[in-house]
């Protein structure tokens, strides 16, 4: 399903110019977990990209979120082990030049709804940092319910944050 220009595809390996430009920023960094490199290159993109396509299937959906088929962002689905293995924790970022234009809601929604009509999932999670209130409002526009807050749960930039515990369900 696509809206207004935007949808959600498989990533392509000529995605990674727009990958790399769009994680190598603070401000998109600042509200992802550790691990990213800073600088982020157009090698750690292609790898990223790489790996995402060689996943096992079943246990990653991940998709480039695209403006008239050019990648913007990205939303990803990833499936739990054990007895959470029909849960799934979601991330999501969009290039800041997308901000504030509703594209994250429908790119949160549209990943829900795809992974609930073609998976056994039952439950889907995020836990974005409190701080992130634009990414609070993103899953709270998407149907997520806020479960409860996660108290000095992580240390980003040298920083204690509470983070935030969202889920959607399959009804």
């Amino acid at each position: 399903m696509q809206q207004m220009g935007y949808g959600l595809r498989a990533w392509r390996l000529e995605d990674a110019p727009a990958l790399r430009e769009a994680i190598d920023n603070k401000n998109i960094q600042n509200n992802l977990r550790d691990g990213l490199p800073c600088p982020y290159t157009l090698r750690d993109a292609e790898e990223y990209i790489q790996t995402t396509l060689a996943a096992p299937e079943g246990s990653q959906y991940a998709f480039a979120i695209t403006a008239d088929d050019a990648a913007i962002g990205s939303i990803g689905v990833f499936r739990q082990g054990n007895i959470h293995r029909q849960s799934a924790e979601m991330g999501y970022y969009i290039a800041q030049p997308y901000w504030g234009k509703g594209i994250g809601t429908w790119a949160v929604t549209e990943a829900c709804r795809r992974a609930f009509e073609n998976t056994d999932l039952l439950r889907i999670f995020a836990e974005p940092f409190a701080t992130n209130a634009a990414s609070c409002r993103v899953l709270e526009k998407a149907g997520f319910a806020l479960e409860g807050i996660l108290r000095k749960n992580a240390v980003k930039n040298g920083v204690i944050l509470d983070m935030k515990l969202y889920a959607k369900v399959r009804e």
